[in-house]
């Protein structure tokens, strides 16, 4: 079982962070790390980190630049797109955005992974965004512009396909090699790789340091607070493996950096022991809070949401990624709404930051399956075929997509890469 690995793990003593001055692995640790003590200190800080992760590469500013994207969107005749369904979207639809997740019976299934921006819209906002960071990670891979072109047709392909009711190839939802690797080694991956890689240490604590800073006594306190509700509490109970009447208690809880997405927003990572794991081999989770924003990304006029944003971000994430839904709650922190949701070993992200022009292809059609597939879920059998139908239209001989998605691609890449410029001349130099 994994919480007895876990109870293994966190008795071991060789894994430890780096601090100021300390010896890991028997080398000595000289660099210094600034940790913030105020809030004003760590906004300095996040900003400063956000502005120089953005500029590392034109995919990196592609991700962190999702209020560029929704400009450009309201700039844009709506009559020039197709006007889909009322439905859950992901909002900010990127590559980095989906991944493989577990289910609370560890199943594994590739899907949307980070809902802040969710909202109920049109679905051809995500089609564009995941076609824009395609089309960013192809010219970050040197591929020709021929190869980006032919990335657009498989990403329609699939997404078009996921949509169509009936029966589906096999093969349309069968990862290809780049996304099976991410895939496999999330299967395989256990609690101690989890730790080592999130919080860098498999004690039952959070080391402070570049990934984790301290909170205050308030934050302390009102977290202490949070896991003593009974809502909250129950999530962290509900894998199979756990009791479901387990006492849920708070080991150890640190201010999570998390780069782009946490500039000015409550973030923690929180370490809870379910029924004593710690003494008698049962299990530890490791809890991230979020707190929920107002989503940039335009709504559909008609059906309601949820007006608080964490209620907002449960309720789109139970609708287009259940597998995570399940594992989420809304909830209130320092008079904020905030996500609270349990992390696991097999929660990854794609990173697709450099592709092949063998790999291109197939890694554009099955991503737009994934999303087609969280979409079509939400959709009866004529919505389906009707939105598929949509999606047919505006294609030229000479190009197996519509002209609308390969000219929002165009105009994207173009203002994109001279946001990215800017951002790198402001920020990267000073």
């Amino acid at each position: 079982m994994i919480g007895q690995w876990c109870a293994r793990v966190l008795a071991h003593k060789n894994f430890q962070e780096p601090t100021n001055g300390s010896v890991q692995s028997g080398k000595t640790v000289t660099k210094k790390t600034s940790i913030p003590k105020t809030s004003r200190q760590r906004l300095e800080q996040l900003s400063a980190r956000r502005n120089m992760k953005m500029a590392r590469s034109a995919h990196a500013y592609v991700r962190g630049s999702t209020t560029r994207f929704y400009q450009w969107l309201n700039e844009t005749s709506v009559s020039a797109l197709p006007q889909g369904p009322a439905i859950w979207i992901c909002g900010d639809c990127h590559t980095g955005n989906l991944g493989p997740v577990a289910n609370t019976e560890g199943d594994v299934e590739v899907q949307i992974r980070d809902l802040d921006q969710t909202v109920i819209g049109n679905p051809v906002h995500d089609v564009i965004r995941l076609a824009l960071s395609l089309a960013t990670a192809a010219r970050g891979s040197d591929l020709p512009g021929v190869t980006t072109l032919r990335m657009m047709e498989s990403l329609i392909y699939g997404y078009a396909s996921a949509i169509k009711p009936g029966r589906h190839s096999p093969d349309l939802f069968r990862p290809p090699k780049p996304i099976e690797l991410t895939v496999r080694q999330a299967t395989e991956r256990t609690w101690r790789q989890l730790a080592r890689e999130r919080i860098e240490d498999t004690r039952p604590s959070i080391p402070l340091g570049k990934r984790f800073w301290p909170t205050t006594k308030r934050e302390t306190k009102e977290l202490n607070a949070l896991f003593r509700t009974e809502d909250v509490a129950d999530l962290a109970t509900a894998l199979r493996h756990r009791p479901n009447a387990g006492k849920v208690k708070l080991l150890d809880a640190a201010y999570w950096v998390k780069g782009c997405s946490s500039l000015g927003r409550l973030r923690y990572a929180v370490l809870l022991d379910v029924d004593g794991g710690t003494v008698v081999g049962d299990d530890l989770c490791l809890m991230d809070i979020k707190e929920g924003v107002t989503a940039a990304a335009p709504r559909a006029k008609g059906p309601g949401m949820p007006r608080d944003n964490a209620a907002r971000v449960v309720e789109g994430a139970r609708n287009l990624s259940p597998a995570l839904g399940e594992r989420m709650r809304a909830a209130t922190l320092l008079e904020r709404s905030v996500v609270v949701r349990e992390l696991l070993p097999q929660d990854l992200k794609l990173d697709i930051e450099r592709l092949s022009r063998r790999d291109a292809m197939d890694v554009a059609r099955y991503l737009g399956a994934v999303v087609g597939k969280a979409h079509a879920r939400q959709l009866d059998s004529d919505d389906r075929k009707a939105w598929h139908r949509a999606l047919e239209v505006r294609r030229s001989r000479a190009l197996d997509a519509p002209s609308w998605l390969w000219r929002s691609v165009v105009e994207l890449m173009a203002t994109h890469e001279a946001g990215y410029l800017e951002h790198c001349r402001r920020y990267a130099l000073g």
